[in-house]
């Protein structure tokens, strides 16, 4: 079985997680914490910024290159 929940980091920085009743008591689980995504606003200046980082332009040049003759065939 899986559960998921987000939970707001409190400034104590420690979290209680109720699993829900149907969760098998009698087993083991692994818990894992990531850091959520961003905000849209965040992330709208973080791809603001990749646009002109020129290993990002580089690396897009290369993939659209390897990618030409592909699209070129037609259907």
């Amino acid at each position: 079985m899986s559960f998921k929940e987000i939970y707001d980091v409190p400034k104590n920085h420690q979290l209680t997680i109720n699993l829900p009743q149907t969760f098998p008591s009698k087993k083991k689980v692994m818990v894992t914490v990531e850091e959520m995504s961003l905000s849209k606003k965040e992330k709208m200046k973080l791809m603001k910024h990749a646009a002109v980082d020129p290993l990002y332009v580089q690396d897009m040049k290369e993939v659209n290159s390897d990618f030409d003759s592909i699209n070129n065939e037609g259907l």
